[in-house]
């Protein structure tokens, strides 16, 4: 058998989750990010870029504040950068609230029905502590099977913690799930936990992914099986 059959065949014998990070993958928030901690930065009297915005994709909201005030050269105490994290969230609470499911990214809503009606568990596993609240939003909660998120984990990907509690959530061994990420540092955690790395986005940017999708539209249960 060749090295390509034998994959096939592995991977159709194996994949019974499917776990999914939420920014950029399933709705795309980094606009609303971008727009909050660009008003917080504004505020400690600097600017901040798209392009440093996608330095924080896939990491947790204080990861993402320590790196901010390094690059506008601001020193805060701890309480300190408590308060402005927190006035960073309502600040895109605000914008979040006035989602809909309009923003769900193209070809998501059918590729989870068809991972339903095959089987295959859905879960979610994003830094986000807010998921809950978009997926309510968007109205595509009812589809997942689990949710680990921020308010589950302690360490950011591109460490495997909130994909490996994401395969026990679904009663999944890690080699049993393949991973949709659209961060660097996710497919770099989807590997380090021994799982298959979709990567969604630029070919040229995650190119540690087993393969690459520009968007659901390319991806239907019988691809997935046949990777």
């Amino acid at each position: 058998m060749s090295s390509t059959n034998t994959i096939q065949t592995y991977y159709m014998n194996h994949i019974k989750a499917c776990l999914f990070d939420l920014d950029g993958v399933i709705v795309d928030t980094a606009i609303y990010h971008f727009q909050a901690w660009r008003r917080l930065a504004n505020e400690l009297g600097f600017d901040f870029t798209e392009h440093q915005n996608e330095q924080l994709k896939g990491i947790s909201r204080m990861e993402s504040l320590d790196l901010i005030l390094g690059w506008g050269g601001v020193t805060l105490n701890d309480e300190e950068k408590l308060a402005w994290a927190t006035k960073k969230n309502d600040w895109y609470l605000e914008l979040v609230m006035q989602m809909t499911p309009n923003e769900v990214l193209p070809g998501v809503p059918a590729f989870l029905t068809a991972l339903r009606e095959s089987g295959i568990k859905i879960a979610l596993g994003s830094a986000s502590k807010n998921s809950k609240l978009i997926l309510e939003k968007i109205q595509m909660l009812d589809y997942f099977d689990a949710i680990i998120d921020g308010n589950n984990i302690n360490k950011s990907k591109p460490d495997p913690q909130v994909f490996l509690l994401g395969a026990e959530a679904t009663n999944c061994q890690p080699e049993e799930c393949a991973v949709f990420e659209d961060a660097v540092a996710g497919v770099q955690a989807a590997k380090a936990g021994g799982m298959l790395a979709i990567g969604v986005g630029s070919a040229d940017v995650l190119t540690e992914a087993d393969v690459v999708i520009a968007t659901f539209e390319e991806m239907s249960v019988e691809r997935l099986l046949a990777l």
